[in-house]
């Protein structure tokens, strides 16, 4: 499907740096809890295993999500690509399908 793209306006450009500012702190908390989860399971807590594991199916339909908004917000596939250290093509493949 050919769709025409916008340019996007200063307003949204503002918005995309802004957002950006506490990612890196929020992700490292993220993995803080995942490990410590981690750790939960490790020591002795095989009750927790399975809702370890089923922490990796949720992150992976979660990056989907988080795709297909940047995507709807306006990056690119080589823009994303290039975030994730991929090649658009392996971007688009991924998570360019029927979402």
């Amino acid at each position: 499907m050919n769709t025409v793209k916008t340019p996007l306006t200063p307003a949204v450009a503002r918005q995309k740096r802004r957002d950006v500012v506490e990612n890196d702190e929020f992700a490292a908390f993220a993995r803080r809890i995942i490990r410590a989860h981690g750790r939960r399971v490790a020591n002795g807590d095989v009750e927790a295993l399975r809702d370890l594991t089923a922490l990796a199916s949720v992150l992976d339909d979660t990056i989907g999500q988080a795709v297909t908004g940047l995507r709807a917000f306006g990056y690119s596939w080589a823009e994303i690509g290039a975030r994730l250290g991929i090649s658009r093509q392996a971007a688009q493949q991924r998570w360019g399908g029927d979402r």
